[in-house]
């Protein structure tokens, strides 16, 4: 059963996605993570403070179910279909990032540097996630929608916003990791 802890090939995970999202076409429905986001703080009683929150929730309860999905699916996956939590990344990279002193590069799924418990006792690594999650939830609010929801759905769709969103992502990525991330670390 070794097959089990080997991700699955592009002609197996690609047409599944494909047909996801046909579904989701067939039934008017659009994918997404970040706004489940907004629909979360509905639930909780944001629509009180802000009109951004005013909308029927209940229309999008199909979407806290990707979600939810999503989440003990990545837990499943983690910690019983996976013998290896490091991400297989390239020799080269891994020489590059421990020049920067990520250590863990090339051993573990997230850099412990930036992401395990230790790094919150460091005021560097707690501004870097603060500063980062803000641009991202900026970012994602300002494009109408996350890289999942345009790179996935919206470029199956067809849409050019979501097109000139992904383009805007890569170039974002590029800029922070071939210019930034080297003067932060």
């Amino acid at each position: 059963m070794n097959w089990i802890y080997e991700p699955w090939p592009w002609y197996i995970a690609g047409p599944m996605i494909a047909f996801i999202m046909f579904l989701l076409i067939m039934v008017d429905k659009n994918f997404g993570m970040s706004s489940n986001l907004r629909t979360m703080c509905t639930i909780c009683g944001a629509g009180n403070k802000a009109d951004f929150f005013k909308f029927d929730w209940k229309a999008q309860k199909w979407n806290l179910v990707v979600v939810s999905g999503t989440i003990i699916g990545g837990f499943i996956g983690s910690y019983f279909l996976s013998t290896n939590l490091a991400v297989a990344i390239h020799p080269e990279t891994i020489s590059d990032l421990k020049a920067l002193g990520f250590e863990s590069a090339g051993t573990a799924y997230l850099p412990t540097e930036l992401f395990g418990t230790e790094a919150l006792r460091s005021l560097k690594s707690v501004l870097v996630l603060t500063i980062g999650g803000l641009f991202v939830g900026f970012g994602a609010r300002y494009a109408g929608g996350c890289t999942s929801g345009h790179a996935i759905s919206g470029l199956s769709n067809l849409q050019l916003p979501s097109l000139i969103a992904v383009i805007g992502f890569f170039i974002g990525g590029l800029t922070m990791i071939h210019f930034i991330f080297p003067l932060l670390f």
